[in-house]
């Protein structure tokens, strides 16, 4: 799982306190926030991860801590307004201060606007949409205190166009995210805040053999990931490290002139006219 990484590690966020949410992954594999975390660490940053799910965020920080990392981990549910808002007081608390902020919880349900039911549409648009807003509108605050940070949000490129499949709550929530990043960034460039959008495309993460391929391919995951991959100008599919090696770019100095704007990653799937 770690080898073909070993060679990266420049300290590009030496020093620097990162929060990541959604850092466990549904299986193993490199889910995009498995994959951001630890290749955070091995830049040189302090992690302090969050999930819904113990066990899962756990394995990320044992491989962390194993390759001589700092990680710190919380069971958080970030679409609960009190529990977010205690956590950020906490790692101010703990830290001193905020760097930066990877939001990457998220989570797609089949259905178009006939079809769901309005209890998924709000589900969804929580889940995807209200979990960034509320960690922004926590953070900020800490990284104004702090001096500035930079702030990496993941949307989709069901946030961009149609991507195969009807999920109309998921894609609306993803295209806000991009144009709530785009609206902070603006309103925050004066505090020294960056905020922009990692845009990932068709990737095969573990999210594919978990749920997706119950969802569209009745169970099989061969037949979905043909389909995907057809949709993908380079031929392949990338997987959570592409996600976040662009995360990382955002989140370091080397972007300190960028914001309020993305990054697809999606091997050129966007660009088709088809």
């Amino acid at each position: 799982m770690n080898q073909d990484l070993s060679e990266h590690r420049q300290g590009r966020l030496a020093g620097r306190i990162a929060v990541i949410g959604g850092a466990g992954s549904v299986g193993p594999g490199w889910g995009n926030g498995r994959a951001t975390a630890v290749i955070f660490a091995r830049e040189g940053a302090t992690v302090f991860l969050t999930d819904r799910d113990k066990d899962a965020l756990e394995v990320t920080a044992r491989q962390i801590r194993e390759e001589g990392g700092t990680a710190r981990t919380a069971v958080l549910d970030v679409t609960e307004p009190e529990a977010v808002e205690a956590y950020f007081a906490e790692c101010e608390r703990e830290a001193g201060r905020i760097d930066v902020l990877v939001n990457n919880v998220g989570g797609s349900r089949a259905g178009g606007a006939v079809e769901l039911s309005l209890a998924d549409w709000e589900s969804q648009l929580r889940t995807n949409l209200t979990s960034v807003f509320l960690a922004c509108k926590h953070a900020i605050p800490v990284m104004r205190r702090g001096g500035g940070g930079a702030i990496v949000n993941t949307a989709s490129a069901s946030g961009l166009r149609w991507t195969g499949a009807a999920q109309v709550a998921y894609a609306s929530a993803k295209a806000a995210v991009i144009q709530l990043s785009r609206v902070t960034a603006v309103e925050h460039a004066p505090h020294n805040i960056r905020v922009n959008t990692v845009v990932p495309g068709q990737l095969h993460t573990p999210m594919v053999e978990a749920r997706l391929a119950h969802q569209r391919a009745d169970g099989d995951v061969d037949k979905l990931l043909a389909q995907r991959q057809a949709r993908i100008p380079l031929g392949f599919m990338g997987d959570g490290r592409d996600t976040a090696y662009a995360a990382l770019y955002l989140a370091s100095s080397e972007a300190r002139f960028v914001t309020g704007t993305e990054i697809v990653v999606d091997g050129g799937m966007t660009a088709r006219c088809d």
